[in-house]
């Protein structure tokens, strides 16, 4: 496999190869290059849907679907640049374990927080909310 250093630097060692590649180990047996373009990709539709999820502030459950739906998407893009496993294996590390389960908490309670608001009309349509 391919060294980042020589895919940024163009030196592709003699080897021509295609987008996709007909020569392939399995689904997740990606090249060099479609590993960089996945990730950016992902990248890129996780900012646009975070920054599409400020202009429908106002509405709770667009907010968190798109909110939910761009940070996932940007942070699960490196997993294409380090592998799912190895990527899963990081955020659990004993040192990252707190940060992830905060994220997935706040990521989860958004949600939840978002649905409840819209889905419960007497918590809503009491005076006391009004």
């Amino acid at each position: 496999m391919w060294n980042l250093n020589q895919l940024i630097s163009g030196d592709d060692g003699g080897r021509e190869e295609s987008f996709l590649e007909e020569e392939s180990d399995g689904p997740c047996s990606l090249s060099p290059t479609q590993r960089m373009y996945a990730f950016a990709a992902s990248l890129a539709a996780g900012l646009i849907l975070m920054f599409l999820s400020l202009i429908v502030f106002a509405k709770p459950i667009k907010f968190a679907l798109l909110f939910t739906f761009g940070n996932v998407l940007a942070v699960g893009s490196t997993a294409f640049l380090i592998g799912p496993k190895q990527q899963l294996g990081m955020m659990f590390d004993p040192v990252r374990i707190y940060a992830t389960a905060i994220y997935l908490g706040c990521v989860v309670l958004a949600l939840i927080f978002a649905l409840l608001k819209n889905f419960s009309p007497s918590f809503t349509n009491s005076p006391r909310f009004q």
